[in-house]
Parts: structure tokens; C-alpha cells; sequence
């Protein structure tokens, strides 16, 4: 990886940060400043995570919240760990209620039926309890301050948050969502740029979750009072439902592309998707980053990836092929001849048989953290149990409701799941923390981000700002403004489907930290698409 920090081909008025002691990168500048201070409070990089995670969940509430879910690669001690915090399906959710409720084709994207259980809380707890060196309750006191003391929104927080209320308002209709119009939009008034949001019921519940290790959310008070709300307005998710989750330590999965080794939490994840579009792509030579045939072939992986993904990932009990299948070289090849000088039309292959924000964080003792967490759609399913300020994922939305399929709803089922972090090591060093986050653009990110990388050696701040695209499907391609018009016009002559977007929004939000082998230097790059900050120290 040959980089050049000097250069920078792609519009940016942002430069690549360097640090030493620390780092935290993220969509959020007091998310991340938070973050360091828990580091020059003597906590470490697995702290700071948990720290800027838990004050996103207050100053960026448009894309996550406590009833989140959560995922987390950690870098400790010459080991990579990976934590899937995602939570199950209620064991009151089944088709038959799904159905009798007025749902035949799928499951609704708001209210109470797509709830399933949060796992953040509980995946806060387990990684401090693991790894971190500072109680749970000193960690999340930044974001207890800024709920009960209020911040002043940042400009595009403000922009998704009145976006979000006028769809909310057309679209939430009853008293289980009264709760969120109260919190969110008190009073009727929509809080806007630099104005100050408070929010008490969320501060109460986080102070709860750090002095009890998270027991009150899945044991205690706040327990109950989601279990009373759930069951007063005919939701599925029970008290019992909550007592049940634990989060999971699992064995992180990867691909070596061209020396480096690319990590992705394993299904129920969508990482998958990304490390079969690589390992397509490693097939392949690329001459040059600005050219038809870079973009050409990694939007023809991706294609093929994705396809494959939604058909076989879901909670792997029930995944009727295995990660080692779509993840073998003679299933790459087989996927790779595919790819021609035309847009195909993906199919899923057949193997052998045999609202979202992330952060990156950094210590100077080596720990590194990749953590993504999210409500899903926005602010999620509309439900937050009053006075807690706990706004619901709505994560249940993503279930198959044909039995036949891999991802098929089933009550205690964890459903295929668009977040993932990511983390690039070469040989047994970390090389650091990266991701993408944004609905089923993650792993279209991923790729890019990687290729690059290792491809083209491009910084982390340049190898964000890089024009993005993104496959929705069949042919179409949708690519950013500040992609060269001359790609875009041999591409649409490749047969691809090609939408110029005028925002930058729907192409993801990135950061990335990686660390000199040598020196520990770490150099950062964050998100120009949105409020992105890198606080380093």
C-alpha cells in the first residue's frame, strides 16, 4: 500500500489527520471528541468505541438510538474479535400473526410488527465487561450530559431530522407513535441547525443501563416498561423476549486480496457480499482508477455478490449453503467468468455443497475498534417507549415471508442484517478499522473503499472522497455528480442503467483509521458526505 498523502484526485476540502496516542473517527464531531476523552481518561480503544457509540445514539439519533442493533471487530492484543450484537425475533413474531395482522407479501417497514430485540445495550455491557478498562457508567456519561444538558444540531443531522418528521407525519398514524413525536419533534417543532435538543427520558435510560451493566434494559425497569408499552398497543416484543438475548462472541470471516487480509463479521451480516465481490475482483488487473473497466468490473462483482447475498444470508442455522462455499476460489472463478464487456442481469449463483452510523477507534497501545450500529431506517420502526427516550429499530422489516426462503421469519430467528464492520491486517499486523455505513450500500462500499486502497494506494481521506456508485438492480447503476461524465457515458454504452445522483447521501458515510506498522502513527480519514470529525490526540 503505497500511499501518497499529498495527493488528491477527488474534490475535498477535508485533509488526512495523523495522530499518535489516539484516534476516533466518525459522522459526529461531539460523538467523537467524547470518544477521546474517555481515552485521555485513561480508557482504551474498546472504551472510546462504547463512548461514541452510546453519544451517537443522543446527537445523531436520525440514523440510531438504545433499541438499536450493533456489530464490532476489536483489534486486541494480536487478535482480531468479533461481536455481533444484533438482536432475535420476538417468540410471539410469527408468519401466521403476520399475516393475520394484514401482511401477506412482507413484513411493514414501521410500528410495532418489525421490532425485534435490541442488542446494543447488551453489546455495550459485554464489550466493557471484556475488554474495556473503565466502568460502563463513566463511559457513557458524556452522552447522559449531552441528553440531559442538550447539543446544538449539526447541519445535515438537521436536514435528515425534518426529513424524517415530514414522512413520519404522513406515514405514523396512532398513539404508539405519539411517544415519538413528543421526543423528537417536541411541542410540534422540529429542532433545526444549531438549534439545542434535550432529551431527559434518554439520559435516565442510558444512566440506568451503565450503573447496571445493561440488566435494566433486558432484566429490569426499562424491561418492563418496553414489555407494558409493546403489550398495550398489540406489539409482539415481550420482557421475556429481552431476558433471552445475550450478544455474540463470534469468529470473524475474511478474503486475502492481494496481500491483505479483508475481515467481515460472519452471516447473519452482510459482510459476505463484500468478501465474495473481492474475491471475484483479486482475479482481476486494474491499470488505472479512473477507467471504464475498473468501474466496470467491480460493479459486475457486486452485482453477482449481492445477488447471491440475498438469497443465502440469514441467521446461519438457517443458511442453506455455507460461508466457506460462497467463499471459495473455484465459486470466485466460476462468478468471475460471468463478468464480460457487457451489463449482465445478475442470478444467483449455485455453490458446491460441502438510519446506521459507524465509527473507527484507535489507542496507543495498539487496540483498534470497527463498530457500526443502527436503528436502520432512519430514526427506525417510529416506536419509542414514552419517557425512556429508547427509539425502536425496525431491523424485523428485512424477513422473508415465503417459508422457502434462507431468511424466512421465524419466532428467536435473527434476520439477515445490513450493517458490517470492517478490518484490513496484512500478515499478523493490524493494518486498521474501516466502513461504510448505509442500508445494502455497505458492502458496495466496503469494495470500494479496498480497492482504493490496496489497488491504487490511495489515502484514507482521498479513498473516502472518491466518486462512489452504487448497484440497486438488474442494470442500474446509480453513480455521484463528480463522477468523470466520460465513465458514465461508457458505462451506459456497456449496457449499465446509469442515474447521476445529486446528493451525496444515499452513496454511505465513511471513516477509516489505519496504523503505521513501523512508527504507530495513525492516519485517518472521515466522511465528507456528512458532519464527519476525527478527533486524535
Amino acid at each position: 500500500m503505497n500511499q501518497n498523502p499529498h495527493t488528491y484526485p477527488y474534490p475535498s476540502s477535508r485533509n488526512v489527520i495523523y495522530g499518535k496516542k489516539g484516534m476516533v473517527a466518525t459522522s459526529q464531531p461531539l460523538a467523537a471528541e467524547a470518544g477521546l476523552d474517555i481515552l485521555k481518561k485513561g480508557g482504551n480503544a474498546i472504551d472510546a468505541a462504547i463512548a461514541t457509540a452510546a453519544c451517537l445514539t443522543v446527537v445523531e439519533p436520525t440514523s440510531n438510538g438504545i433499541g438499536s442493533d450493533c456489530f464490532a471487530l476489536v483489534w486486541v492484543d494480536g487478535k482480531l474479535h468479533g461481536l455481533n450484537g444484533s438482536g432475535q425475533a420476538p417468540s410471539k413474531l410469527t408468519m401466521e400473526a403476520v399475516k393475520e395482522a394484514g401482511y401477506e407479501k412482507e413484513l411493514p417497514k414501521f410500528g410495532m410488527i418489525p421490532v425485534t430485540v435490541p442488542g446494543t445495550p447488551g453489546a455495550w455491557a459485554e464489550l466493557s465487561q471484556k475488554f474495556g478498562k473503565l466502568p460502563l457508567s463513566e463511559v457513557l456519561e458524556p452522552a447522559i450530559k449531552y441528553a440531559e444538558e442538550g447539543f446544538p444540531l449539526t447541519p445535515t443531522l438537521a436536514k435528515y431530522w425534518e426529513r424524517a418528521y415530514k414522512a413520519y407525519s404522513r406515514l405514523l398514524e396512532g398513539d404508539e407513535f405519539t411517544s415519538w413525536f413528543e421526543t423528537f419533534a417536541p411541542g410540534g417543532k422540529v429542532p433545526k441547525a444549531g438549534e439545542l435538543w434535550t432529551s431527559p427520558g434518554h439520559a435516565y435510560s442510558l444512566r440506568l443501563i451503565g450503573e447496571t451493566n445493561a440488566k435494566a434494559f433486558y432484566e429490569g425497569e426499562l424491561a418492563d416498561k418496553i414489555d407494558q408499552f409493546f403489550q398495550k398497543h398489540g406489539g409482539f416484543l415481550r420482557k421475556e423476549d429481552l431476558e433471552a438475548y445475550k450478544p455474540e462472541w463470534v469468529t470473524p470471516i475474511s478474503v486475502n486480496y492481494r496481500g491483505y487480509d479483508v475481515w467481515e463479521i460472519p452471516p447473519n451480516g452482510q459482510g459476505l457480499i463484500a468478501l465474495e465481490a473481492l474475491n471475484i475482483l483479486k482475479g482481476f488487473e486494474f491499470a488505472e482508477k479512473e477507467s471504464v473497466d475498473t468501474y466496470h468490473k467491480q460493479m459486475e462483482a457486486i452485482k453477482l455478490a449481492f445477488v447471491d447475498g440475498m438469497k443465502y444470508i440469514a441467521d446461519p442455522s438457517s443458511m442453506s449453503v455455507t460461508v466457506e462455499q460462497l467463499l471459495s476460489d473455484e465459486y470466485a472463478q466460476s462468478r468471475r467468468n460471468e463478468i464480460g464487456e457487457d451489463a449482465l442481469t445478475p442470478e444467483p449463483g449455485t455453490p458446491q455443497k460441502g438510519g446506521t452510523v459507524y465509527l473507527a477507534t484507535a489507542d496507543g497501545d495498539g487496540n483498534m475498534v470497527s463498530f457500526i450500529q443502527s436503528n436502520y431506517m432512519g430514526f427506525g420502526s417510529g416506536i419509542v417507549v414514552p419517557e425512556t427516550g429508547i427509539a425502536m429499530q425496525n431491523r424485523g422489516h428485512n424477513f422473508s415471508l415465503d417459508p422457502s426462503h434462507d431468511n424466512a421469519l421465524k419466532p428467536g430467528k435473527k434476520t439477515y442484517h445490513t450493517i458490517i464492520p470492517g478490518f484490513l491486517t496484512k500478515g499478523d499486523q493490524a493494518v486498521g478499522p474501516f466502513g461504510v455505513m448505509g442500508g445494502f450500500m455497505q458492502p458496495q462500499g466496503h469494495v470500494q473503499v479496498v480497492v482504493n486502497t490496496v489497488d491504487f494506494g490511495l489515502n484514507p481521506q482521498a479513498a473516502l472522497d472518491a466518486p462512489r456508485w452504487m448497484w440497486s438492480e438488474g442494470k442500474k447503476i446509480h453513480v455521484e455528480r463528480h463522477l468523470a461524465p466520460h465513465i458514465a457515458e461508457e458505462l451506459a454504452r456497456k449496457g449499465h442503467d446509469v442515474k447521476v445522483e445529486l446528493e451525496g447521501g444515499p452513496f454511505g458515510r465513511g471513516q477509516i483509521i489505519w496504523r503505521d506498522p513501523e512508527s504507530g502513527v495513525l492516519v485517518g480519514g472521515t466522511e465528507s458526505r456528512t458532519d464527519g470529525h476525527i478527533a486524535v490526540w
